[in-house]
């Protein structure tokens, strides 16, 4: 009986563990299922359908997704972000991974520089987009009166159609502090004594950066390559601030016209609901297959520990 009593236990342990492990994640899970799951299935009924927001709707097939086809805004504003979203990663993560190096360098007072460079990313978009408006302002702006001291007569970077999407990749660098804070914690990880040895083999700093620093944060750089190109095509706050607001809204140009924002406009101004969700089921499916070409990709180049550099 002993023998049995203690053949029970283990299965009554794992038992009582489990359940606390499912009342743990259990707040998770009905998050998931209310706001994410939930929505995601009644945008897909809505996309079929031509549903407003002050009348029923009534199904209608597969015609939200051919007027995606017929109207030629989504087209634009897809391209738009097409082209923001080509402009800002390249840039994004250059700029965030050439602070982070500098901020490698500093020693006692990356503490101070780390919360500095993190800071922009808690303040809210529609303030920054708004600030950034008076700086890029193409007669007044900081900008421009800066470039005007090197003898270099600035574009308008808001109103003039050319400039349009460089400015919205300008203004987006304003968050790449969290990239930074990241690439900062992947120089911290490569072993100072790669650096050692190819010192003695007479490397010189670019070759140390090709070879050694470049393959060891391989991985930081796939991943913040991934967040940065699926929030570009995300990307709202800052165009609708700087272009879509009620002083801009008039003057508006559709070289800004980003996707987001058109499907913003559909939903909540236009109150075509079905079409808004035909929109932003069309804008996942891209998402996910371009990430899925990123991810195979991304996954001949990425050195993890324990592999051989490719």
């Amino acid at each position: 009986m002993a023998d049995k009593a203690v053949r029970v236990r283990p299965g009554r342990l794992q038992r009582r563990e489990a359940r606390a492990a499912y009342v743990f994640i259990a707040p998770w899970i009905i998050g998931f299922l209310v706001f994410t799951a939930g929505p995601m299935v009644v945008s897909l009924w809505l996309s079929f359908t031509d549903y407003s927001l002050v009348e029923p709707g009534h199904a209608v097939g597969m015609a939200n997704y051919q007027q995606l086809l017929d109207d030629p805004r989504v087209g634009k504003s897809l391209a738009n972000t097409f082209t923001y979203a080509a402009m800002f990663v390249p840039l994004g993560t250059v700029v965030a991974l050439g602070l982070a190096m500098l901020l490698h360098r500093v020693g006692r007072a990356a503490g101070f520089f780390r919360t500095v460079f993190y800071l922009p990313v808690m303040t809210p978009a529609v303030a920054a987009g708004a600030m950034f408006l008076l700086l890029l302002n193409g007669q007044r702006g900081l900008l421009n009166q800066v470039l005007g001291w090197f003898g270099v007569n600035g574009p308008n970077w808001t109103t003039d159609p050319a400039w349009l999407k460089p400015s919205l990749a300008i203004v987006s660098l304003w968050t790449v502090g969290g990239s930074i804070i990241i690439y900062l914690a992947a120089l911290n990880n490569v072993p100072r004594q790669l650096y050692e040895a190819a010192l003695l083999d007479g490397a010189g700093p670019v070759r140390r950066f090709w070879s050694i620093t470049l393959p060891m944060i391989s991985g930081a750089l796939f991943f913040t390559i991934i967040t940065h190109t699926i929030a570009a095509m995300q990307m709202f706050d800052q165009a609708y601030t700087m272009f879509y607001g009620p002083q801009q809204k008039a003057t508006a140009s559709d070289e800004s016209l980003v996707y987001m924002v058109y499907l913003f406009q559909n939903a909540f101004e236009f109150f075509k609901m079905g079409f808004a969700s035909a929109m932003a089921w069309v804008l996942f499916v891209i998402i996910l297959v371009i990430t899925v070409i990123q991810v195979r990709i991304g996954n001949r180049f990425v050195y993890y520990e324990g592999d051989t550099p490719r």
